[in-house]
This record gives C-alpha cells, sequence and structure tokens, in this order.
C-alpha cells in the first residue's frame, strides 16, 4: 500500500489478473490493496493497510495460481503475470466456516450493537449465511458486565474481541505508543496493557485508534455507548479544526437530535490516512458545549447583557461609522481568525479596505508563523510548506529544528514515526527531549535562542568539507559570496561553546543532513517566536539551499503550520502589506483589478499588526473588531494587552465562547463552530479542503460569513452572497495562484494544493521543481542575535513556552472534554531534576513562577526533559496563563513576539498551598 504513495516517477508497475481482470498496480502492493484498487472486494478481518500484515483471521485467503494451498491476500506481494481467484464455491464454504468458528465465540447480539450497520463480521455472517450455533451456543467469557472501562474514553468488550490483534498492532507500530498487548490463552485471551495498568498510566495517548481499527464493537467510544448506531447516523466528511495538518474526518451525526455522536476517519484520506489525534478523536464536545454563545450581547452599565441582532448590528454600524468620521478609517481595525474558513478571512480584509478603507488587518500568524512568510518569501519567493504530508515517509534524513510533531501536530508526527520504521535517520535540535527527541540518531539539546550560532556552524562545516552542492548553488542561486564570507566567523567549536552542546554533535549532523538522498527540514515555532525569528527562517533556507536538499520530492524546508487555517487566513490576505494571493496592494496593476470587482478604493497608508494595533490602543486607533482570536491570552504581557484594550473607545469580538478578550468588548457577536457552517481550509501542505456543516449553530448563532455581510451591511456596503462557495469564486478570481481551485473541483478532487492556476491543473504537490518562485533563491548572511532578555542574578533561568500534546492554543475548545481533561486538566512546568533539587522542590509541587512582568503558579513537572538552565510552560491555561509571564518585544521584520525565551525564576509556595496535584500525566509526562 505504501509504494502507492511514493513519487511516481519513481515507481516501477506490475500487471497481474485478478478473477480475469487486468490489474495495473505500483510494485510491492499486496494483493488485497491490489484488488481494491480494482474495485473487488476481498473480505478480510484483521487487515488494516497501515499495519504490517496481520493474517491471523484467514478470510482473505485467495488461489493465486502456482502456489502451494491458498494464499494470505493481505501478507501476499503482486507479481508479474500473477494470476489471482478471489471468489468461488471453495473459498465461500472456507470463509463461511471460519466466521462460524469466530460467531462461536463472539456476543453476536447484533440489534443492540452500536456498531451495527458497519460491522464487518456482521456484513460477512450475512453475506455467507455463516450459523452462528454450527459449534454450539455462545458462553460468556466472564461473568457480569463485559464491558472493562479502559479510561473516561475507551470501553472495551471482551464478548465482542474476535482477537485480530488490530488494535494491538495499531497502537505498537503506527502510534508507536505499545499501550495495549494480549493477556491470557486461548479462549480467554483479551486485550489488556502492559502490566495491567490502568490506560491513564501507560503511553496511551488517546488517539482513538483502537476504536477506530476494531472490525467488530469491541473497543468502543464510551461518550458515545449506545447513544446511536452507526446504520442511524449520518455521515459528514469535513476537516479537523485543530491545527494546521488537516486531518479529513467524519462526523457521525444524530440529525433528530442535532448532536455529533462520535468521530471516525477513513484510511486512504489525502493527508491523515484516517488517522486521528487525540483532540481530533475526542476534542469535539466544545461544539456542545453549555458554554457556547447563544444570543448577542452589548455592554450596558457597564455588563455584558443580551440583546437583538438588530440591536447589535444597529450599534456596530452606529458606533464605527462615528469612529471613522472622527478619526479617520485607520482610527479602526480588523483581527481575523485562523480558526474560521478562508471565505470568512477573505470577507474579513475586504470589509477593512473596502468599506472602512484601511489596511489595519491581522491574524494570529503574526503572534507565530509570519517569520515562515516573510523569511521564506525572501528566500524561495513563497512562505509556505514546500512537500506534501505524504512525502515525509520517503525522507533518508528528517532535519527537525525548533519542532515537537508528536505533541503539536501529531499526525505529521506518525509520517515521521513510518519514515523512521522505514530506516529514515533522524536529526533533532531543540531544548526540550521530545519523543522525537528520544528516538534520533543525534539530538543536539541547545541552548534556547541559539538556532542561529548553531546553523551557521553547521553550514560552515559542511563548506569545509566540501559537503555543498556547488552545482545547485551555481544554477539555482545568488548571493552565496557574502553568506560564505559571514559563516567565516561562525567555528564548530565557538557555536558548541554558545549552544551548551557537544562540538561532535554539531560535525555529525551537519554531515548527516548534507549527504542525505533525499533530506528535508522541518521547524515550528522554536525557530519563529524569537525576536530574530525571520532571520532563523532564512537561515533554515540557507542550509536548504547550500545542499541542494529543496525542489524535489520528499525534500525542502517544511514549516509546519499551527492552527487550522493559519496559512488560509495568510492565503486571504488577512495581513496589512498583502493582498489575497500575497499581492501587493502597492502594486497599480493589482490594486486596480481589487478596485473594480470591490466597487471600492483601495486604501493607499500601511497597516498595522496585531502589536502595533495593541500599543496603539485608546491613542491612534480607537475601534477594534475581532473575530475569533482571544488576543488576551495569546499576546504576551498579558496585563498591558487588557489595559490597553480597555482603552478602546469600541471593542466588537465575534466569538463562539466568552473568551478573555470578549469579556472586555462592549459588543459580543454569537458565531458557529467548525461543524455548524460550509466553507474551506488551508492546512500546512497547501491543500484547500472543504468543510462541511453537520449540525445546526444553538441558540440565535449565526455563521461568521453571515455576520459579516451583516456587518458590512450595518456599514453601508452591503455584500449580498448566497453561500461560502461565491465567495470563494471571487477571490480566485483576483489571485492567479488560486484561479483553478473552486468548492467543486476541491470536491471532485479530494482538495487541491495550491498554486493551481487554471481549472484543468491538478495542483502543486512541492514547490520550486527547477526554478524557486521568485527566480532564483536567494542566500542571506545571517548573524546570530542572543535573546533580548538573558538571565540575570534576579532571574537566573530561560523560561520557553509551547504546546502540548493534549490541548490547544488558549485551550476553549480542547478544555470542553473531559476526556482529554483526564489526561491534563491543570497547567504545569517542566524542570530539570537538578534545578529542582537546587531550589528544594518536589515533583507534583505547586509552584511560582516569576518574570519582570508578573508572576503565576504552576505545578512542577520534574524530570529531565529539559536542560538545567530552562523552564518550559504550555500556554493552554487561562487561568494561569504563561503570557502573563512572556517578554513582549518583537521581531523587527514581522513583530512576532519572543514567545521561545525570556529571563524567569522559580520559588516554592508556603507549605499551606502544597496540595498535590489531581491527575499524574504532568509528572509522567514531563519523564517520558
Amino acid at each position: 500500500m505504501e509504494a502507492a504513495t511514493r513519487n511516481p516517477a519513481t515507481l516501477d508497475s506490475v500487471i497481474l489478473t485478478i478473477d480475469g481482470r487486468q490489474v495495473s498496480v505500483p510494485a510491492g502492493t499486496d494483493i488485497l490493496t491490489a484488488a481494491k484498487s480494482a474495485g473487488i472486494d476481498i473480505p478480510h478481518l484483521c487487515y488494516d493497510p497501515r499495519v504490517e500484515a496481520i493474517g491471523a483471521c484467514r478470510m482473505c485467503s485467495v488461489k493465486v495460481e502456482g502456489a502451494r494451498g491458498l494464499v494470505a491476500a493481505c501478507g501476499q506481494s503482486v507479481a508479474p503475470g500473477m494470476q489471482v481467484i478471489t471468489e468461488d464455491e471453495e473459498l465461500a464454504r472456507r470463509r463461511k466456516h471460519v466466521l462460524e468458528l469466530f460467531l462461536s465465540e463472539h456476543c453476536a447480539t447484533c440489534s443492540g450493537c452500536d456498531k451495527s450497520g458497519a460491522c464487518r463480521l456482521q456484513d460477512y455472517a450475512y453475506r455467507y449465511q455463516a450459523d452462528p450455533h454450527r459449534f454450539g451456543v455462545y458462553r460468556p467469557r466472564y461473568d457480569g458486565d463485559n464491558y472493562t472501562t479502559l479510561n473516561k474514553g475507551i470501553l472495551y468488550d471482551a464478548d465482542k474481541c474476535i482477537r485480530c490483534g488490530l488494535c494491538v498492532k495499531y497502537c505498537e507500530t503506527v502510534q508507536m505508543a505499545e499501550a495495549l498487548t494480549f493477556t491470557w490463552r486461548a479462549d480467554r485471551m483479551v486485550v489488556s496493557t502492559p502490566g495491567d495498568d490502568d490506560l491513564n498510566d501507560t503511553s496511551c495517548e488517546l488517539c482513538g485508534g483502537c476504536i477506530r481499527v476494531c472490525p467488530t464493537s469491541a473497543m468502543l467510544d464510551k461518550r458515545a455507548f449506545h447513544a446511536g448506531r452507526n446504520s442511524d447516523l449520518q455521515r459528514v466528511r469535513t476537516t479537523c479544526s485543530y491545527c494546521g495538518v488537516g486531518c479529513q474526518m467524519d462526523l457521525m451525526v444524530d440529525r433528530q437530535r442535532n448532536r455529533i455522536v462520535r468521530v471516525t476517519a477513513e484510511p486512504g484520506s489525502p493527508i491523515n490516512d484516517g488517522n486521528l489525534c487525540v483532540k481530533g478523536h475526542f476534542g469535539f464536545e466544545f461544539v456542545s458545549s453549555p458554554e457556547r454563545l447563544t444570543q448577542p450581547l452589548i455592554r450596558r452599565n457597564g455588563a455584558l447583557e443580551p440583546a437583538t441582532w438588530d440591536e447589535a448590528l444597529a450599534l456596530i454600524g452606529s458606533r464605527m461609522q462615528e469612529i471613522r468620521k472622527q478619526h479617520g478609517p485607520d482610527g479602526l481595525a480588523f483581527i481575523s481568525s485562523a480558526r474560521c474558513t478562508n471565505e470568512e478571512n477573505y470577507l474579513v480584509q475586504k470589509i477593512a479596505r473596502a468599506v472602512v478603507g484601511t489596511h489595519n488587518v491581522d491574524n494570529c500568524a503574526t503572534s507565530c508563523h509570519a517569520p515562515t512568510v516573510a523569511g521564506l518569501a525572501e528566500s524561495f519567493g513563497s512562505g509556505a510548506m514546500t512537500n506534501s504530508t505524504t512525502e515525509i515517509r520517503d525522507c533518508k534524513v528528517l532535519f527537525l529544528i525548533g519542532a515537537n510533531p508528536t505533541e503539536a501536530h501529531p499526525i505529521f508526527g506518525l509520517e515521521m514515526k513510518r519514515a523512521l520504521r522505514r530506516g529514515a535517520k533522524l536529526i533533532v535540535c531543540d531544548p526540550r527531549e521530545t519523543w522525537m527527541a528520544k528516538h534520533a540518531d543525534i539530538h543536539i539539546q541547545h541552548r534556547s535562542g541559539s538556532d542561529n550560532m548553531l546553523l551557521n556552524a553547521m553550514m560552515r562545516h559542511i563548506i569545509d568539507e566540501g559537503l555543498a552542492d556547488r552545482n545547485f548553488i551555481e544554477s539555482r542561486c545568488e548571493d552565496y559570496e557574502a553568506f560564505a564570507e559571514n559563516l567565516k566567523g561562525y567555528t564548530v567549536e565557538a557555536a558548541a561553546e554558545c549552544c551548551g552542546v557537544d562540538a561532535e554533535l554539531i560535525r555529525a549532523a551537519a554531515r548527516m543532513y548534507a549527504e542525505g538522498e533525499p533530506s528535508a527540514i522541518y521547524y515550528t515555532l522554536g525557530i519563529t517566536e524569537h525576536a530574530c525569528g525571520t532571520d532563523n527562517v532564512k537561515n533554515v533556507a540557507n542550509l536548504a539551499m547550500l545542499c541542494g536538499q529543496i525542489g524535489k520530492w520528499a525534500s525542502g524546508v517544511n514549516p509546519l503550520r499551527g492552527q487550522n487555517n493559519v496559512q488560509g487566513a495568510c492565503d486571504m490576505g488577512a495581513m496589512p502589506a498583502k493582498l489575497p494571493g500575497y499581492q501587493r496592494w502597492s502594486d497599480a496593476e493589482v490594486r486596480a483589478r481589487f478596485e473594480a470587482v470591490w466597487d471600492a478604493p483601495m486604501p493607499q497608508t500601511e497597516g498595522l499588526k496585531i502589536p502595533m494595533m495593541i500599543a496603539a490602543a485608546g491613542a491612534e486607533l480607537r475601534a477594534l473588531y475581532v473575530m475569533g482570536q482571544d488576543i488576551v491570552a495569546t499576546e504576551p504581557n498579558q496585563a498591558e494587552v487588557i489595559e490597553r484594550l480597555k482603552s478602546l473607545d469600541f471593542l466588537v469580538c465575534q466569538e463562539i465562547f466568552l473568551t478573555e478578550t470578549a469579556k472586555l468588548a462592549h459588543v459580543v457577536l454569537p458565531s458557529t463552530t467548525f461543524a455548524e457552517k460550509d466553507g474551506t481550509f488551508t492546512c500546512s501542505e497547501r491543500r484547500v479542503q472543504l468543510v462541511r456543516k453537520a449540525v445546526e449553530p444553538p441558540g440565535e448563532a449565526k455563521a461568521d460569513w453571515e455576520i459579516l455581510c451583516l456587518v458590512a451591511e450595518a456599514l453601508g456596503k452591503p455584500m449580498p452572497y448566497r453561500d461560502p462557495a461565491e465567495i470563494y469564486d471571487e477571490l480566485a478570481s483576483l489571485s492567479p495562484m488560486f484561479a483553478g481551485i473552486s468548492h467543486r473541483r476541491i470536491a471532485e478532487h479530494g482538495g487541491l494544493q495550491w498554486p493551481c492556476p487554471s481549472d484543468d491543473h491538478a495542483g502543486t504537490r512541492f514547490l520550486h521543481e527547477g526554478r524557486f518562485t521568485r527566480g532564483k533563491g536567494r542566500f542571506h548572511a545571517i548573524r546570530h542575535q542572543p535573546p533580548r532578555e538573558e538571565p540575570t542574578p534576579e532571574f537566573p533561568l530561560i523560561l520557553s513556552t509551547g504546546r502540548t500534546l493534549y490541548n490547544y492554543n488558549c485551550g476553549s475548545m480542547s478544555r470542553k472534554s473531559a476526556v482529554i481533561s483526564q489526561k491534563e486538566s491543570a497547567n504545569f512546568v517542566e524542570i530539570h531534576r537538578d534545578t529542582a533539587a537546587r531550589y528544594g522542590i518536589a515533583d507534583d509541587e505547586k509552584i511560582v513562577v516569576r518574570t519582570a512582568r508578573g508572576r503565576v503558579t504552576a505545578r512542577a513537572a520534574v524530570g529531565e526533559r529539559v536542560r538545567p538552565d530552562t523552564i518550559w510552560m504550555p500556554f493552554h491555561f487561562a487561568e494561569e496563563s504563561a503570557n502573563v509571564l512572556t517578554n513582549d518585544v518583537f521581531d523587527p521584520v514581522t513583530a512576532t513576539a519572543e514567545y521561545k525565551c525570556c529571563a524567569a525564576e522559580i520559588e516554592k509556595l508556603p507549605a499551606a498551598g502544597t496540595e498535590r496535584l489531581g491527575s499524574k500525566s504532568h509528572a509522567a509526562h514531563a519523564t517520558r
């Protein structure tokens, strides 16, 4: 199966005959997959294309000409000229016999089973007319309740288990968690955990994979138990609303109760191949949360009170027009949302520019990946991931720097695990010992903020050792001489001292990356969230160009985007300097095209980014409209952010919950989640995918695009769009890189990757083949800059912040799930055990973390994941917000804050405050 995902140009085809039909498939494909590709269904119970063949059920046995006996189709590779028979009288008789053996040990109460209508055992028993009593009447294996509660999310019914091994194998080889195993023997064999431990005390990551691969209903989603049979539910294919991977998922919906019952995913989807993480599988409870906003709110006498839509819209229209008249268009600003659709982000920037007349529009990319957009555009001409997700498995050397994909982007992490199983080498440069770092061939645990010193030393060594790709440099790049001259000041020994690592590790990493065939770089916020973030990104690009590791299959520079549609928010022009499709509004031809369609003049003054909006609030900036972003929770130096927002004359928030920012608003508009509207998201690999409405919104909540059309009308310029497809057609007509993308074509192709310039274009899998977008790749001479705030006697530690597996951003969505909260319910701070001993701090003890900007309390997670000079906190907990502590200094190009480095101190609380944490997950997480 995997062979079919490799670069088609490198694959040999095999022609064979199945049931008299000639079939052509890539070499290495198994018979079962080959038959499926031709529309021929071979029965199977223990087969999954993502898992190495188990061959336990014997249902997929077929006849192969010349073979001795029957052959298991799942484990036999195709061969040229092979003749296969998948169904005849003998095979049917054997399958019926196998099914009757299964049924003799199976509680076949189909009428009361959640899996009814989607159970292969049930389907095959009917198909082959298997007698469930041929080998006697079924007797339960255990007395009493058959269901074992593995945790709050997973139930196990041993009497429905056919012991196929799929759940165990998936957990072991795909997830690589090894949390499940078989215990006991013969007819008492059951699935359990190593040592029969509680599942929460194992390495289980709550991905739900064991539930999704189970061919019966032995593994069940506890929340959905007896909440609806699959045959009674409607399946709605949509795109996950958490991170930027872009996983395709199916919402199983009870239409009568207007409720999502469970989530599943099908193997073969273009990005996630049916895999989901804990948030994708269990993190949808926020959709039906009782905390949802259900009607507009207006601040009256200092308090937010319910209002009608007419009242709210009239107030927005009158106040924003008053402020525009008094302070000019640039007295207003708009913040768009990476959680909302492309169509909605397009409308926000259109309202800002064509209705209000300002370029004061931005989105959360400024807080995270704006250095990617700026840095890669300068180096390559395009600020996006260069390769596709499925190419990861074909990498020979994975170079991760400032990235923790198994937690922040778990499905990218699964693809990297797949590459490792296939023999790839792994280099990890990270101040923390992540899962990837533990499994790396080389882990460089460098000091936070020393990335450019490390990269410069690696590149100096590559040049000195003659490992640079001179042909690539000369034919496809420019400004190499100044770049190479700059590297003369960066020796490996100097970098080792600055970074706090062994010099030989730097040399070994440089050599391994340069010699990879191919190598690829993956990075995230550990590179971008620095005051020199844009320089960091340019230097990552330098490394790829130096070694010619870009512009080909499975080789390039890949920023893993943080939110579900942060790529799309940038693509749609929700930023001050660029219009949709990254077109400059200063270009007269571009400007004229937009003005003609929008029937409005283009503003001529530079716009503000989010940090500048906050700094100008109450002065030059008088009104702010925020859609789907909680800037109080996400921006650094939280106390200052709150103070500035309070000084605004008018603040509007369009939200699904009353967030920390919405609590300060003058008007709050109730909007919808991804499950309650149609539209598109664009994921990290530049793939535009559909979001489909599955349930109705609560109360009076409206889809964001509908709200924006009403707001435009209230401001005097109606936008009478019929649906999101019409909005997308307009933006595609204005943006050459999206010209071939439409809702219709997305549905036909399962998504399209830009650039896609015409209706007959299939999309672009990887970028810069033969030529960079800007023509020639540009080298930059980058100098190392230390963090703006370094340790002092008062604040002797380095604080860094980031994301965990079990939560997402400010937690307003993921923390609504009781299943997820059992794993991570409160904030924590990772501390090296030597540092903790020096301070007299015990694991799980509540402590204080201080910086020059404030203090918070959190639980100590003592272990060895961080360096002794560093502490680390997640940013998901509003009540103990890490952004009370972070430093509001910014990258001079993109205004991205330095979330990854600030000086901090820790201290014990008085004895009365040292109550213990309810969940063990934080301590376990710190030592994993």
